[in-house]
């Protein structure tokens, strides 16, 4: 014990070291803390939580949102109740409370002593309250969603001050897929830290996990191993369900650590290819020993296996099966004269890692973007019309899981009132007037399992934003025309220009449906604030070129009139100046100079001058004096205009207010 306390005098000191180092000098306190504390802390300094007296808001959702939200997340309460509340009787009586949290950090459930739920009241922390990083700091709730790992987080190590009578412990529950889906939490007063909570608590995470697996493959053959024969039945078993033709359909992250492989190695393969083993001879050996145990090789480790689950009544050439399967037919054999298609080089598809080309601001929403990749939370984009909402939209579903999975965007702003709702939620063949016969699916179910990308969100009508907030709460659709409910399984991306805050506070937009939404909101800076103008130029144009034997360049000219403008029509408006610039490249020409450049980059707003007149007035040259006659002192002018204008003869021809062939003539050329 007095060993302990040593210990606990030792940390203190050196906490109140790294605060000093990192809080008062802005330098890494490294070798002070754990990294992982570390790490968060300069998260919550990006996120902006730079104040040590910031106090978060202390709002939660009300009981009717928090309901929704537990409907949700209804699979990892049910199997999480019965483990919390055990949990709870280890630990009673020591000023503490055990609590369920969703990915998103959200508090579903708690449950403690009295005493210390009244002060963890007054920090908020109670069910329907967040505890996401972003909004919370370091805390063990949203640090371990963050780094996907087990934390403790003790007093000061919070990066609030407010929150440093806490001392937490928290192991996040990944589902059968391998999905982050909420977080164990065990909170208490810092003074009565106990030395064994985050084992407790990485245990009782890891039977959530395993009562989730099995709850969720009941039905399948459950192949349950360990290199220790002590260990299967344990929470430290691995778990693989397995359908009766031999397919891997889920393993758990025991499983892939026992194996030593990443879980894509596994799922959707058979199962003799995973685990070097014939599935029907382990149903043969197992069938009628039910707590029977085999020794196999997998992957050059030996395995204890035991079956658990449904175990079909047949074994046919590896396969185990409910009844005969039917003989397939052979393959046809491709026509041997038929010549081969010569295969296109698939264009790399559009990443966030591709966005990101230097810009601050684009960075620190791709940074935030990333983060959330593979969970289930909506993602709200935000930006003025052309900044690249779909793009960063498009990005960010070929970043994730759902890569291969449809992309399904509609524009809420470019079609008729009248014909958006049967654009989203589909319609039943003679639903309505002109409606087609076998009736269209619409683009929620066209996007079930992908990414549905729904732009300029603000312009919705309002009766169909209720129907889409139903779609978002229930995960099923109803075509009109149709009664039957159909389930989709859907991955949000939203947009829009306006200030979706200032449409709820108008009317025009559901506070409900804005909270549902808005999961998570990034912020893209419009071009003219962007300081990569010169990188996005580049890709833009390799990717508009093709392949040459010499790329596209620039003059240093052409990319200073590109900087200068203000690009009022954004990323669009660039894009399709590349595409015309290099349209007007002669043929074996390569460099893009100001004369290949639209005109209307060289026209000053109104009320503005020119550039280049602006240059000119501020270039010592430009005033130097004229000398000899006219027609010499002509060409002069049109000299130093042309230059003022970087060589733009249309741009200096403008200035003069003369023609381009009457400037030509002045300068000789004709």
């Amino acid at each position: 014990m007095e060993t302990f306390q040593l210990l606990a005098e030792t940390h203190g000191q050196r906490l109140q070291q790294a605060r000093q180092l990192f809080f008062d000098q802005d330098r890494r306190p490294d070798g002070l803390l754990d990294p992982m504390i570390v790490r968060s802390w300069e998260r919550c300094r990006r996120f902006g939580l730079g104040d040590a007296s910031y106090r978060p808001p202390g709002e939660s959702l009300d009981r009717i949102a928090l309901k929704t939200e537990q409907d949700r997340n209804r699979y990892l309460l049910l199997q999480g109740r019965p483990i919390m509340e055990h949990v709870y009787e280890q630990i009673r009586e020591s000023g503490s409370m055990v609590i369920l949290a969703d990915a998103n950090g959200l508090l579903l459930e708690t449950v403690g002593d009295a005493d210390f739920v009244s002060r963890a009241d007054r920090v908020a922390l109670l069910a329907g309250a967040s505890w996401d990083e972003n909004l919370r700091g370091t805390n063990a709730i949203g640090t371990a969603l963050s780094e996907e790992s087990a934390v403790s987080v003790f007093g000061g190590e919070h990066f609030l001050e407010h929150n440093s009578f806490l001392t937490c412990c928290a192991s996040p529950i990944f589902g059968p897929d391998g999905r982050l889906i909420g977080v164990l939490d065990i909170s208490g007063d810092y003074r009565s830290q106990q030395r064994h909570t985050l084992g407790l608590v990485r245990l009782s995470s890891a039977i959530v996990e395993k009562r989730l697996f099995e709850s969720v493959h009941a039905r399948d053959i459950l192949v349950c191993f360990h290199s220790r024969a002590d260990f299967l039945g344990s929470p430290k078993e691995g778990l693989a369900a397995v359908s009766p033709d031999g397919q891997v359909l889920a393993i758990n992250r025991n499983g892939t650590e026992l194996l030593g492989i990443r879980q894509v190695d596994a799922v959707n393969r058979d199962f003799s290819m995973v685990f070097e083993s014939s599935l029907a001879g382990l149903v043969d050996r197992l069938r009628h020993q039910p707590q029977g145990t085999i020794e196999i090789r997998a992957n050059g480790r030996s395995l204890h296996v035991q079956l658990r689950g449904q175990l079909p009544p047949m074994a046919v050439a590896g396969r185990v099966f409910d009844e005969a399967p039917l003989q397939r037919p052979a393959p046809r054999r491709p026509d041997a004269a038929e010549p081969a298609k010569a295969a296109t080089p698939a264009k790399p598809p559009l990443t966030l890692d591709t966005l990101n080309t230097g810009d601050l601001r684009l960075q620190a929403a791709i940074d935030r973007a990333r983060r959330i990749l593979g969970r289930d939370i909506p993602i709200l984009i935000q930006g003025e019309s052309g900044a690249g909402k779909e793009m960063f939209a498009k990005a960010f579903h070929n970043s994730g899981p759902r890569a291969d999975a449809p992309f399904v965007a509609l524009n809420c702003a470019s079609i008729p009132e009248t014909l958006i709702e049967s654009e989203l939620f589909g319609y039943q063949g003679g639903a309505f007037t002109g409606a087609r016969k076998e009736g269209a699916p619409g683009k929620i179910l066209q996007a079930h399992g992908g990414t549905l990308f729904l732009d300029e969100i603000g312009d919705m009508p309002l009766n169909l934003q209720a129907r889409l907030l139903r779609v978002l709460q229930e995960r099923c659709v109803t075509p009109l025309g149709s009664t039957r409910a159909i389930q989709v399984d859907i991955s949000l991306v939203c947009a829009t220009h306006r200030k979706l805050r200032e449409e709820v506070a108008r009317g025009g937009f559901r506070e409900d449906l804005y909270y549902r939404l808005n999961g998570m909101s990034v912020t893209l800076p419009s071009l003219r604030e962007r300081t990569d103008i010169r990188s996005m130029v580049a890709k833009l144009a390799a990717a508009e070129a093709g392949p040459r034997e010499t790329p596209v360049r620039f003059s240093e000219g052409a990319m200073q009139a590109i900087e200068a403008y203000a690009w009022p029509g954004n990323i669009r408006q660039l894009f399709n100046a590349i595409r015309v610039a290099i349209a007007l490249l002669d043929e074996g020409e390569t460099l893009i100079t100001e004369t290949h450049l639209p005109e209307e980059l060289f026209e000053a707003p109104i009320g503005m001058a020119p550039a280049a007149s602006v240059k000119a007035a501020h270039d010592p040259w430009a005033a130097a004096p004229l000398d000899g006659n006219l027609e010499e002192m002509g060409r002069q002018v049109a000299l130093r205009t042309l230059e003022a204008a970087g060589g733009n003869i249309s741009a200096a021809a403008r200035q003069l207010g003369i023609s381009r062939n009457t400037l030509y003539r002045k300068l000789g050329r004709m």
